[in-house]
């Protein structure tokens, strides 16, 4: 209790937070948490979100703080013009280790697991992604196609596609779910509805790749990677603690 009212007394932005969080989930982020804009981070997020106890230690366990600074989302040009909050809403990888992959699997396999796992899978996303189908059905030119999978995020207003890849990704993959993102628009948002949005789910990406092939796009599209394993969270709190002190103006300094 004291540790907690020396941690807070004084900090006019996190305290209200604190007070909208259960004692448990205090606890938790107190705990666990190094720095401060980790704790404001997770306190953040746990309101936002509205995770669980159990839920919120998972986050810790996937090192989602670590990621989200180290790694922030990769967005297309017209994702950032068009939805400048997305980077807060989306990210660069997606621990899916519930899923109990093997190494080697199939997009198909792959596909299943997170029809079957789906309420894990919703709430790695976000809180407010609402699944709308599996390989949802588009016609264009009497040809059928399908996407992967199909959501809606309530807060950006928006369909979003998510096209699955069990291999690197590749700069032609951007084309397939472009194509599907002008069917989405054109044959099934409604009027009130925002421009859609893509994700290519790949099982690894090289970033500059990625870089090159999202700066001319004009598609609404985003690159993330799927991580069947959780992340090594003592590397990743390594190579952070090197990030602040590379972007400190000590740092500079001793640089």
């Amino acid at each position: 209790m004291k540790q907690f009212y020396e941690t807070y007394r004084d900090d006019s932005i996190v305290a209200p937070l604190v007070r909208q969080l259960p004692w448990t989930h205090n606890l938790i982020v107190l705990e666990q948490s190094k720095r401060a804009e980790e704790r404001e981070f997770y306190l953040r997020m746990a309101v936002r979100e509205q995770w669980s106890k159990r839920e919120l230690e998972r986050q810790f366990r996937v090192a989602l703080f670590e990621r989200t600074v180290l790694s922030p989302a990769k967005v297309a040009p017209a994702v950032r013009q068009m939805y400048p909050e997305a980077q807060s809403i989306f990210k660069d990888a997606y621990t899916v280790e519930f899923l109990g992959l093997p190494e080697h699997h199939s997009e198909a396999d792959l596909h299943r697991a997170l029809l079957t796992q789906m309420k894990g899978f919703l709430l790695e996303l976000g809180r407010d992604f609402c699944f709308a189908g599996s390989e949802y059905p588009v016609q264009v030119g009497g040809q059928d196609f399908a996407l992967d999978l199909l959501f809606f995020h309530r807060g950006l207003n928006c369909l979003v596609a998510f096209e699955l890849k069990v291999d690197r990704f590749e700069p032609e993959y951007l084309g397939k779910l472009s194509f599907y993102l002008e069917a989405l628009d054109r044959d099934v948002r409604k009027e009130h509805e925002r421009p859609s949005i893509g994700v290519l789910l790949c099982a690894s990406k090289n970033d500059e790749v990625v870089e090159y092939a999202m700066s001319r796009t004009l598609s609404p599209a985003l690159i993330a990677e799927y991580q069947t394993i959780l992340p090594d969270k003592k590397l990743l709190q390594a190579k952070l603690h090197e990030f602040y002190m590379l972007n400190s103006p000590e740092g500079e300094n001793a640089s």
